[in-house]
């Protein structure tokens, strides 16, 4: 996942990113009307400020000036007013298009990451998708709210100041504006250094968020091998190494902070020196030198903030890069333009076609290579193999979660290639080995196979997976909270929660991978028994680790480094005496053995 920006060149190293915003910004017209309009009144009643005061010195002093100062502070208090009022509104109107802004990237980045094909999955970690969804968006937040408002406000004070100095004085402000290249162009560099040590930093906080996110869910496997000293170290260091990458952005910060203010300020000295001459010299008057002044203030003030501001904005360009690169990821697996519809009757045939495929993690070593095999309808199907034969990537290339090199997996004639992976998946049930749990009650588990099912569909579905019998003692029944990762749940229980999950789903091709391999004896035939009343008129697949659980098969296909090396029934590949009948003998033998052990 770190490296998904490193081909992004050098170009991009700026606020650009930023402008990836913009079509969630319009998607809310009247907030940033409503923002730019309390902007701008907020920086021209800031703007008339020095007028009055120029005029209040030039003539509220006179003798005869005691009613006009009485008038300019009633001017005065009024502009208060309306400068509160206006920053009162721009702050609402701001705060709340940046939350509403971010709102809408968590969903759609959120919503982008579910279509994203598993190859993303096999390189990317899960940790640092969520820091990008959680510490991301804040920074996002952060650019879109508050610190863009100050940016557009200080820029239309600035521009506004400038304006109104050359008014007041081109010559003073001649030598203000000689000045400014001197100030803007090294905050530019500075501001592109500021924003690749943010873009470290955020990296490096996001490899420590994933690192602490995968201990955590393993936190059992951790404690039991009494690894925390290990684990704690390495996070420790992780998190020290994020510390300093964002001490080293703090640092370039405050010293794009210091340079700024120092030119600033010190070109405003000089034209105070100059103007006080001018005035001494009697071409000047001492509330124009005073007008003058304050918009060099405002100048100077606003070209400050935004230095500060540009810092918050390269950070937050480091945070939109990193969303905008997983929005612009593109699934592997896409539907095509037309897709083929699958036969509105699903007959459930699986046909694979001299089928090859390598992992994208892996190129270089084939997980099937030349593989060809039917399954008609209604039939159950098993495959055996050693670890590594090829045996469930036959399941992630029915499902569509990868295309294969060469040749062509076919459901009810149509190539799966031709077919959109969800209408696919549809018509598909699944029993992993590796059961996902989700934090959540039984009954949404169990409702997870078919949303919007109903409670009696729901639980006939847990009756007949036999998952009833322990959901009904739970606390509160099908509304008990069954933890993270199902961890009140035994695994023969979680085990049966996916079988029920499965079949609410009624579909007519079912795989199943060495579904009942956590259960204990008793419970194994039971579920054994709802399983085979649910294989009844579909297409079943069974993968096999244990080869009690095939002897009823159908058809058994034996794999051997990705390709079938025998089929036939049980009884029919025990006598030809190969690899089935290898791992039969051994599996069988070594049972018996252990059965006879703990007998005597």
């Amino acid at each position: 996942m770190a490296d998904i920006g490193a081909s992004l060149d050098e170009r991009r190293r700026s606020i650009r990113p930023l402008r990836r915003l913009f079509p969630y910004l319009t998607r809310y017209r009247k907030l940033v009307f409503g923002a730019i309009i309390s902007l701008i009144v907020a920086a021209v009643t800031t703007l008339a400020l020095p007028m009055a005061v120029r005029r209040m010195i030039d003539h509220g002093f006179q003798a005869s000036g005691s009613t006009l100062i009485a008038e300019y502070f009633a001017a005065l208090v009024a502009m208060a007013a309306l400068l509160a009022a206006a920053s009162a509104s721009r702050y609402y109107f701001v705060i709340t298009l940046g939350e509403r802004v971010v709102a809408d990237i968590r969903r759609d980045v959120f919503a982008h990451v579910t279509t994203l094909s598993p190859a993303f999955f096999d390189k990317a970690h899960s940790g640092e998708i969520v820091s990008r969804l959680a510490a991301d968006t804040t920074q996002v937040k952060s650019a879109v709210g508050a610190t863009a408002s100050v940016a557009l406000r200080n820029l239309i004070l600035g521009l506004g100041a400038v304006a109104m100095m050359v008014v007041t004085s081109p010559k003073l402000s001649g030598l203000v504006i000689a000045a400014i290249p001197l100030i803007v162009l090294p905050l530019v560099a500075f501001g592109r250094s500021v924003r690749r040590k943010s873009r470290l930093a955020q990296d490096t906080l996001a490899e420590a968020t994933a690192y602490a996110s995968e201990q955590i869910g393993a936190v059992r496997t951790l404690q039991a091998f009494t690894n925390e000293k290990l684990v704690t170290a390495h996070f420790s260091a992780a998190v020290e190494a994020a510390f300093e990458a964002a001490r080293m952005s703090v640092f370039a910060r405050s010293f794009l902070t210091f340079f700024a203010i120092f030119m600033i300020f010190s070109s405003v000295v000089a034209v105070l020196w100059f103007g006080s001459r001018d005035v001494l010299a009697g071409t000047l008057s001492p509330g124009t030198l005073g007008q003058f002044l304050l918009y060099s203030v405002f100048a100077a003030g606003a070209l400050g903030a935004l230095s500060e501001v540009w810092s918050e904005l390269s950070q937050a360009a480091g945070a939109a890069e990193r969303l905008t690169e997983i929005l612009a990821e593109k699934p592997a697996i896409q539907p095509p333009a037309v897709p083929q519809p699958l036969p509105a009757k699903a007959k459930g045939a699986i046909s694979f076609d001299d089928v090859s495929f390598s992992y994208p993690a892996r190129p270089d070593r084939a997980a099937v290579h030349g593989l060809s095999f039917q399954v008609k309808p209604g039939e159950t199907v098993a495959i055996v193999g050693p670890s590594g034969a090829g045996k469930s990537t036959v399941f992630s290339l029915i499902l569509r979660f990868y295309d294969p090199e060469n040749g062509r997996v076919v459901i009810d004639g149509v190539n799966l290639r031709e077919a959109d992976p969800a209408a696919i998946r549809e018509r598909i049930a699944i029993v992993p080995q590796d059961v996902t749990i989700f934090a959540a009650s039984a009954r949404d588990n169990i409702c997870f196979g078919r949303p919007g099912a109903g409670d009696a569909e729901i639980e006939a579905a847990a009756k007949a997976a036999l998952a009833d019998e322990f959901i009904l003692k739970l606390e509160k029944g099908y509304d008990s909270q069954v933890g993270e990762r199902g961890v009140t749940l035994s695994g023969g229980q979680r085990q049966r929660v996916a079988i029920a999950r499965a079949i609410l789903r009624d579909a007519p091709i079912l795989l199943l991978d060495e579904a009942t391999s956590a259960l204990d004896a008793e419970s194994e035939t039971l579920v054994q028994t709802a399983l085979e009343r649910l294989m009844l008129g579909r297409t079943t697949i069974v993968i096999a680790h244990r080869l009690a659980t095939v002897l009823k098969a159908d058809r058994i296909l034996v794999m051997e480094a990705g390709r079938i090396v025998e089929e036939g029934t049980h009884q029919s590949l025990v006598a030809k005496g190969g690899t089935y009948a290898r791992l039969a003998k051994l599996q069988f033998e070594t049972g018996a053995s252990a059965f006879k052990g703990a007998a005597e």
